[in-house]
């Protein structure tokens, strides 16, 4: 009896590299909508409210509660741990599109308010989904430059993304950028199809197969089982939040310090969101460049004690614009390269239930952004700068004894 036929190791290789290659450059474009999708309610918030007839803060309560829709982001883990993690970013894609479409049609806040759910639907079951399908196709020894490489998005969204839409309003109206990233996103939701699919090693893993159990509460505690490496995986989740937290407690509030203690116009502030990009972009970069050779658990540790030191430090420069610019580049820079690796450190943690972790990661950093909303504008309210950098750096302080004690880099 013959010997089966090997297939070619270097072929494989090549299949392999052109498909996260092809990913990567979709990804990343996809990436690029959603980000600018969120973040396009920020600048332009009175803007698009006016359009809908209503005012600023309303629309902010249906900016908090597209965020909210995250909290739900676990449910599509687990539907991904099942049932292939191209099937829920394609179903992410095509919610937001709908979503995004919905509010660009929409007449009055109460239809937007629809379209705000089903955009946060799917931006917070496609991000952590691509997150999961890079980590199943990326060694682990390449999965920091990866998925590092995907969160240049982020700061890309801030750079481009928010430039280009200024424009389009100008020119034709806050519809309009409403409609192409509505298009974008269909576009994509046709491309993902022709991707490979990709699930986890062992679909039916052991953790998954107690859901079928009709006991209510066993179903609930099956769910948030993460095996056997539980204590790391949660710590993980938890560093997550508390890095989310802390960088939000401060960044929800900077534009009322600068405006309150230098004066600075819209535009100026234009200008220093855009200089917060870059040191996005530079963070996330430095995480595809060194973290896998120095290690991810290595990096979230030297980056949160970095940002920590630079949260005590921020009231000390509070000595003129420039010098609270460059304090904010710091702490930038460090908050992006420590929340980028702790989430490529996340992506190992449990790889039979990736999806469903990383969901649960992005819930609880959705939950540390929403404590942070309540707790920044207040803390400056009574003790300024002093009450954005303190609070923040115990926060990191705590990453890093977390990161230290309780976590493995599998």
């Amino acid at each position: 009896m013959s010997a089966p036929v090997q297939p070619d190791p270097a072929t494989n290789l090549h299949d392999e590299t052109f498909s996260v290659r092809r990913l990567m450059v979709i990804g990343l474009a996809t990436r690029l909508l959603l980000d600018t999708g969120i973040q396009i309610f920020f600048p332009f918030l009175p803007v698009i409210a006016a359009g809908l007839g209503s005012n600023t803060i309303a629309l902010g309560r249906l900016v908090s509660l597209r965020s909210a829709t995250g909290l739900v982001a676990p449910l599509f883990g687990a539907l991904a741990d099942r049932r292939g993690y191209r099937t829920v970013m394609r179903l992410g894609l095509l919610l937001a599109a709908l979503g995004y479409l919905v509010v660009a049609m929409s007449p009055n806040l109460w239809l937007a308010a629809i379209g705000m759910i089903l955009a946060g639907l799917g931006t917070f079951a496609f991000v952590p989904a691509i997150q999961a399908y890079l980590s199943a196709r990326l060694p682990y020894a390449r999965r920091a430059r990866g998925l590092g490489i995907l969160e240049y998005a982020w700061a890309l969204a801030g750079i481009v993304g928010l430039f280009l839409v200024g424009m389009l309003i100008d020119a034709a109206g806050w519809r309009a950028p409403l409609f192409i990233l509505s298009a974008g996103l269909f576009v994509a939701w046709l491309f993902y199809q022709t991707l490979p699919p990709a699930r986890p090693a062992a679909a039916g893993s052991p953790v998954m197969a107690g859901a079928a159990s009709p006991a209510r509460l066993a179903r609930l505690s099956t769910f948030f089982s993460l095996g056997a490496n539980r204590r790391s995986a949660w710590s993980t989740i938890a560093a997550g939040g508390l890095i989310m937290f802390a960088a939000m407690h401060l960044f929800i509030s900077f534009g009322a310090w600068l405006v309150t203690e230098y004066g600075l116009s819209a535009a100026e502030l234009g200008r220093v969101a855009l200089v917060l990009g870059i040191a996005d972009l530079c963070g996330s970069g430095l995480v595809s460049l060194i973290s896998d050779r120095a290690g991810k658990r290595r990096s979230v540790i030297l980056g949160a004690a970095l940002a920590c030191v630079g949260f005590l430090c921020l009231p000390l420069f509070n000595k003129g614009i420039v010098a609270a610019v460059t304090g904010l580049i710091w702490v930038r820079f460090a908050f992006e390269f420590t929340l980028v690796s702790n989430m490529t450190l996340l992506s190992e943690q449990v790889p039979l239930q990736r999806g469903k972790v990383l969901t649960l990661g992005a819930a609880a950093t959705l939950l540390g952004s929403t404590v942070a909303g309540f707790t920044g504008p207040l803390a400056y309210a009574r003790f300024g700068v002093l009450g954005l950098g303190v609070v923040p750096a115990v926060a990191f302080f705590m990453t890093v004894i977390l990161t230290h004690s309780l976590i493995r880099e599998q």
